[in-house]
């Protein structure tokens, strides 16, 4: 049970963020499956939300997306995107799990577009859905990714979701706010956080066998590093047991 691969490292890293009696709203793929996961171990109490509005439900099965029915299931509310995004707007969520195909050194997110050509884009992507809203307006946005350089860029090609902006106190003179923004940024090399004046991404722990070298070969930007840089313990085994057993055990997402 001590072997375990970069996608249920980075879930159960995830997963050990969640205080209990939290708030989260959460996508499919790996932000669910560390929203259930900390639900069933260290967050039994977390209150989990759906874009598409179901509000605080106990996942019986992985649901495939946000609007699967699983995601209702024994639910407090089975709502609408719209009170979702309401609740968001008021301030009541704690986390929003997100993710895109870039991210830039203020935790900035593009999942609209590669390339400077709007109209013509190298590559179209999905675009934001609601997670503009998310990373707007909830207090803390996890982002669980893996770690190349072509995603940790030195500038996105395309703000889709706001993380610090252009730094410092650009995120509150937009209007965003205070006190909001990216929080951590789990990939299988490192966690990063933004706890410094400048706002930008910084290496606070390493993941097992990784060096600071390392991670900084496979990120586009000059990271900066915390004087006490910390090391990732492992997730132990029971919370891979519950991961591969209960959360996910047809391997959907661990699998990948």
């Amino acid at each position: 049970m001590s072997d375990y691969n970069s996608m249920e490292f980075m879930i159960c890293v995830a997963a050990g963020f969640m205080e209990n009696g939290c708030s989260a709203v959460v996508g499919t793929g790996a932000p669910c499956a560390a929203a259930m996961l900390a639900q069933k171990t260290t967050a039994p109490d977390m209150l989990m939300l759906f874009e598409a509005g179901g509000i605080a439900p106990l996942l019986p099965t992985m649901p495939v997306s946000v609007g699967d029915s699983r995601t209702t299931w024994k639910a407090l509310m089975a709502s609408s995107m719209t009170e979702t995004m309401s609740l968001t707007a008021r301030g009541m969520i704690d986390y929003a799990f997100l993710g895109g195909a870039q991210i830039d050194k203020y935790g900035n997110l593009n999942s609209t577009m590669i390339g400077l050509d709007y109209k013509k884009p190298k590559v179209r992507l999905p675009g934001s859905g609601g997670a503009n809203d998310l990373a707007s307006n909830c207090w803390r946005t996890m982002v669980i990714t893996p770690h190349e350089k072509r995603r940790f860029v030195e500038k996105v090609d395309f703000i889709t979701s706001p993380g610090y902006l252009s730094g410092g106190n650009s995120r509150n003179e937009a209007g965003l706010p205070e006190g909001s923004g990216p929080y951590k940024i789990v990939t299988n090399l490192a966690i990063m956080g933004f706890d410094n004046p400048e706002r930008r991404m910084e290496i606070e722990s390493l993941s097992p066998g990784v060096t600071i070298d390392e991670v900084e070969e496979n990120t586009g930007f000059e990271l900066l590093v915390k004087p006490d840089v910390k090391k990732t313990p492992p997730p132990d085994g029971k919370m891979l047991k519950i991961l591969r057993e209960e959360v996910d055990p047809h391997g959907y997402i661990i699998g990948r």
